[in-house]
């Protein structure tokens, strides 16, 4: 069994760079956000899901890159034999 192609680390990376900014960004909201003395209390629960979001978003964009990698690499067989109608 041939291996499966694999993606492009560096493109998965420049891809994935704007939407862990953008998550980043949100961090330091929740955090700015919560109340003096609450700060972990506050900003905790919206920091893991942006976290939790990031990861799966991260996950699914790798394996459809994969998946895409894959695709590229496959080339029908060629020379396949028409197949002939049937006369009647």
């Amino acid at each position: 069994m041939e291996p499966t192609p694999k993606m492009s680390r560096e493109a998965f990376i420049i891809q994935m760079r704007q939407k862990v900014e953008e998550m980043l960004g949100h961090v330091a909201d929740a955090i700015n956000d919560a109340a003096p003395g609450y700060i972990i209390t506050d900003s905790e629960e919206k920091v893991r899901a942006v976290f939790a979001d990031l990861r799966r978003h991260a996950f699914e964009m790798g394996v459809q890159m994969r998946v895409d990698a894959a695709e590229a690499a496959f080339s029908p067989s060629e020379g396949s034999e028409q197949r002939e109608e049937p006369t009647q």
